[in-house]
Formats: C-alpha cells, structure tokens, sequence
C-alpha cells in the first residue's frame, strides 16, 4: 500500500509541474488562435504522463530499457494528440472564420446566413444567436426608413399647412394696414379662424411630441363610459349639425373606467371630428361602448364608404391623411397618431376596420378595478 501511495505521489508531482508550465504558456498566447491552445493542451496531456512516469522511474529506479519503452510509447501518444489537436483546431478555426464573415456581412447592413458545413454545438447555437440578432436588425431598420419616411413626409405637410394659413393672414393684415379691407370685421373674423387654426396644429404637435417622449402624464379617475361618451357627443354636436350629418349613441353601456377624462375625452373627440368630417351628410356616425372579457370596447363608426385595404395598417401614423388632397379639412394628419398614442397610455389599443358603408375605429380599455 506504502508503494502505491508513493507511486501516485511522484506521478502527480511530475504531472503537476508539467501542467503549470502548460498554464503558463497557455496564458502567454491567450490572445493566438484556437489551434496553438489546443496544440498546447495536447502537449500538456502528454508531457505530464511523461512526467509522471519519469519521476516513479526515478524513484523506484527502473531499468533503462523499460524507461525507454514507456517513453517511445509516450512520444508517439504526444505525436498522434498533436497532430489530432492540430486538425480540430484547424477546423475550429476555419468555421469560426466563416462565422466571422457572415456575421460582418449583416453587420455592414446585409442579411446573416449561416455558413455552411458541419459546425459545434457552441457555435451552431451562436449562429442561431446571431440570425435571431439578424432579423431583429433587419426589423429595426426597415422601422427606422419608416419612421424617417413619415417624419419627412410630416416635416414637409405641416410645413405646407402651416404656409398657407400664414399667407392668408398676412394678405389680410396687409390689406387692413393699407385700409383697403372693403369689410374690416369679415377679415378680422377670417383672422381669428386661422389663428385658432394654427394654434390646434401647434397643439397637436405638442401632444404628439410628449407622447413620443414618453412624457404624457396622465390623471387617472374612475368614470362611467357614459358620461365621456355623453360629453363627447355634445362636443361634436355643432359640427355635426354643420356637416348635416346625425350623431347615434344608443349602444353605450355604463362600464366604469380608469382613465383620463381630459385626454380620452381628447380621443374620442378627434375620432368623431374625424369621422363627421369624412360622412356624407344625411350620413349617420354611431358611437357604442361595450364590456367584454378583455375590456370595454369603445367604437365610432362613421359613413366614409372605406379605407383600402393596404391602408389600413397606416391609418394610425403620423402624418397619414388618407387623400393627397391640401384642403383644411384634412387636417395636419395628427388626429388618429394622437389617439392611438393616448390610448396606449392608458394600457389599451386602437384598431381600425371596414364595415359595410365606412369604417369602425375600436378603443380598447381595460375595466376599473372592482
């Protein structure tokens, strides 16, 4: 037993060593590439059998011939690891190298493929890691154009909205300086409709930018849902009349709600401004609001005859106006952006369909606490 203990204590001092050395070259070329550490991990392997069996041999004082029997046996073992170590290293290398480039192709902006050929499960799962990224960037780019697209496309409406206001508010301020204004009253009139005009645009830019920035603080109270659909549609009332167009509340439940009463009463507002606007007249916009399992479900449904199919995912951008048409009614293309941006504030969403004669613009809000 004495000799066995022995044995196993040289043979792990000389394997010790050995592998301290290993470590010590292994930290010397941490930063070469795969194939030299493994070349040296196989070497380590090796020289510390060596080791290990040069110091029992030593201390137990076997004959030359059986020590150079166990050390042939040992240099072709280290011969046979090295030339192993090498071959793996080298087709470590060469898939890491076509991981590299693929992965430098999408991210100069193209599209990651994987490279093919058998690969490790490390770096079959990092391909996989990296074509996820890929489509994630993809996304994000193809959202940023989007984004970019309808920020110069707002730029450039607001710029002609706001142009032709201002030109008509200096034509006339011109005209009452130069006292050839054959009705005084009728242009100052004028006047104030335009200035009220801009000031709605400034106002909604404003709203719109503090929803971007995630800065619309919100007030949350409980209400019914029949009260802000009541305020509403006496708010829309007058335009309503103008337009000759009928207002229609019959389906509206009394759900209690968390919400803010300014800003959703600002919603439901811009939903019915938009469609009375858009109704023929002797057209009918009904509003109804319903509980179901998720929420209750607040809708305004107007006579518009439709949106285009491939419109409809656009309906709730900024900017989007649905006609090229630059007639004040239209708006800024500002109203359903801030909808829907008030709407997720509150935890809910806003939707958009076509129904037989017009469209439905659904409000999703989640129910008040009991």
């Amino acid at each position: 037993m004495r000799d066995t203990l022995l044995i196993a204590l040289f043979a792990f001092l000389g394997a010790a060593l050995a592998g301290l050395l290993g470590a010590g070259v292994l930290w010397l070329i941490r930063r070469r590439s795969l194939t030299a550490s493994l070349a040296v991990v196989a070497a380590v392997a090796v020289t510390a059998m060596l080791a290990g069996t040069l110091a029992v041999a030593w201390a137990m004082f076997l004959s030359s011939h059986d020590l150079t029997v166990v050390t042939m046996v040992v240099a072709m073992a280290a011969v046979v690891s090295l030339a192993t170590a090498l071959l793996l290293g080298r087709w470590v290398v060469a898939r890491s190298r076509a991981l590299t480039a693929a992965a430098r192709s999408f991210g100069d902006g193209g599209h990651f493929s994987a490279p093919n050929g058998p690969v490790t499960a490390e770096l079959a799962a990092l391909s996989e890691e990296l074509a996820a990224t890929s489509a994630k960037l993809a996304e994000s780019r193809d959202r940023e154009r989007a984004l970019e697209a309808s920020r110069r496309e707002l730029v450039a409406w607001i710029s002609h909205d706001l142009r032709t206001p201002l030109a008509g508010l200096r034509a006339m301020s011109e005209a009452l300086e130069d006292g050839v204004a054959a009705d005084p009253h009728r242009y100052l009139r004028q006047m104030r409709t335009e200035v009220e005009r801009l000031n709605g645009m400034v106002g909604d830019l404003f709203e719109l930018s503090r929803i971007h920035a995630g800065a619309l603080a919100l007030s949350p109270s409980r209400m019914s849902v029949y009260d802000l659909v009541g305020d509403a549609l006496a708010g829309a009332d007058a335009l309503a009349r103008e337009h000759g167009v009928w207002l229609v509340g019959d389906r509206v439940e009394p759900v209690p709600v968390e919400v803010d009463g300014k800003e959703m009463s600002r919603v439901l507002g811009n939903l019915l401004v938009n469609a009375i606007r858009r109704t023929p007249s002797d057209g009918t916009v009904a509003v109804t609001a319903e509980r179901f399992s998720d929420g209750v479900v607040l809708s305004v449904t107007d006579g518009c005859g439709g949106i285009p199919e491939e419109d409809l995912p656009r309906v709730f951008d900024t900017g989007w106006r649905g006609t090229h048409a630059r007639t004040p009614p239209a708006g800024a293309g500002l109203g359903l952006a801030i909808v829907r941006g008030i709407v997720e504030a509150h935890r809910g969403q806003a939707a958009v369909r076509n129904v037989p004669g017009g469209c439905r613009f659904e409000v999703t809000l989640p129910l008040a606490e009991a």
